[in-house]
């Protein structure tokens, strides 16, 4: 389970305001990648909060609406759209989505817990967790708000792009995607640098 552990230690050596990042939606083939970034109070618990991936869609709804809705946390989220993916591919699209998030938060921090690998230019000092979701609270609070943010988001696009069960897969490459990709040919939220979908743009195309 997560706690606040690496929080502590970081402020054991000055730093005072410390924020979990996190990020979403780096495989899949349409819509916008997303990350956020969270501050905790000093005294944060959570009996059931965890990496989302290992929650159901209900526990990441229920512990989305107490997050956000606690006046104790600090959030941000930041979106990346497919054309900005394209342009600069995805994981400087993730690096950029999380540098904002973390820009857009209205306190200022100067330190923060990154899920996975460090993060180039990062605007303020910064620890990098392999697994962090799993082992910050911070992190795993982020984690939590960008799937939920990006989901309910899929959702939407859903309905107007109802051919391709975004509801359903949230633009993963699954067997019904890729079956609708064929059918369909891409929509404007699909990630045209991504080579399943190039594949089926250049045969759309024909």
């Amino acid at each position: 389970m997560p706690s606040l552990l690496h929080e502590l230690e970081l402020r054991s050596q000055g730093f005072t305001i410390i924020a979990g990042v996190d990020e979403v939606g780096r495989g899949p083939l349409a819509g916008p990648v997303c990350a956020a970034a969270a501050i905790l109070p000093h005294d944060f618990h959570h009996e059931v909060l965890d990496d989302s991936k290992k929650l159901s869609e209900r526990q990441r709804e229920t512990i989305y609406e107490e997050l956000t809705s606690n006046s104790s946390v600090v959030w941000c989220c930041k979106f990346i759209e497919v054309e900005e993916i394209d342009r600069i591919n995805i994981l400087q699209a993730s690096r950029l989505a999380m540098r904002r998030a973390v820009a857009g938060l209205k306190v200022k921090v100067d330190a923060a817990l990154i899920d996975g690998l460090p993060v180039p230019k990062f605007p303020v000092h910064q620890r990098s967790l392999v697994k962090g979701d799993s082992l910050s609270f911070s992190i795993a609070a982020a984690s939590v708000i960008a799937k939920v943010t990006r989901d309910r988001l899929m959702h939407k696009l859903a309905k107007k792009y109802p051919h391709y069960g975004f509801e359903r897969h949230k633009g993963y490459g699954t067997p019904v995607h890729l079956e609708a990709l064929r059918k369909h040919g891409p929509c404007p939220i699909h990630r045209r640098s991504f080579s399943p979908v190039a594949q089926q743009t250049f045969d759309f195309g024909d």
